[in-house]
């Protein structure tokens, strides 16, 4: 028997579009991130993809996208405050270019293998240390179901990690998580397994190509 977990990156905001750092800011989804948000429950509903439980980020970007989800698969969105992006401190709001100029010190350090807390914030090692606790505490008060987890893409890339074994917190070979893509682990005694990652078939066909073309996210800049 197994846990089955769908790991789903929030919709698009104006701060995603702009290539300003996020952290645990409460952004809202833009008018794209909505239509985005839209979609996946769409498919959620057509695909008839059971889901037992519910769960989100309690940041507006990613509830407002559980809510989408919830509304589809007639459940009740249950906000986890582990479920929340990597905190980048005093880095909120900047852009990476901007970060670069105002703290070279500290991106020295990272561009030298160092997993120092962003902007004072969180290291990527705390960060998977906390996503992987949700998820295990989730598995156990829900043994062998589905669950949704609305998240943030610096997390399901170090949930994806986790399970593939992975030691190494270089980013630069990590894969792009792209807004409200979803992704499927299994869990079972025998450890974490990687079903699928990235799957944005929900917006690929549609008139507006910029639906499945989407920016990169608080953990996946350069160098970091």
């Amino acid at each position: 028997m197994h846990s089955t977990i769908y790991l789903i990156r929030h919709g698009e905001t104006d701060w995603n579009l702009n290539g300003r750092w996020q952290g645990h800011a409460d952004v809202p989804l833009n008018p794209l991130g909505w239509r985005q948000a839209q979609l996946v429950a769409r498919r959620f509903l057509n695909e008839q993809l059971p889901v037992d439980a519910l769960y989100s980020s309690d940041l507006d970007r990613a509830y407002q996208t559980a809510r989408a989800i919830g509304e589809a698969v007639q459940l009740e969105v249950q906000p986890l405050q582990e479920l929340r992006e990597i905190d980048v401190g005093r880095w909120s709001g900047l852009t990476y270019e901007e970060i670069r100029v105002r703290y070279p010190e500290e991106i020295a350090l990272i561009e030298q293998g160092h997993d120092i807390p962003r902007g004072g914030g969180e290291s990527l090692g705390a960060l998977r240390r906390r996503v992987v606790a949700a998820v295990e505490s989730l598995v156990g008060r829900h043994p062998h179901a589905t669950l949704a987890l609305v998240t943030h893409g610096g997390c399901i890339r170090m949930l994806l990690a986790h399970a593939n074994n992975r030691t190494d917190l270089d980013q630069h070979g990590y894969l792009h998580i792209g807004n409200t893509s979803i992704s499927t682990l299994q869990i079972s005694g025998a450890g974490w397994r990687t079903i699928q990652t990235n799957d944005m078939r929900h917006l690929e066909g549609q008139r507006d190509p910029e639906l499945a073309s989407t920016p990169p996210d608080d953990a996946e800049l350069p160098a970091l």
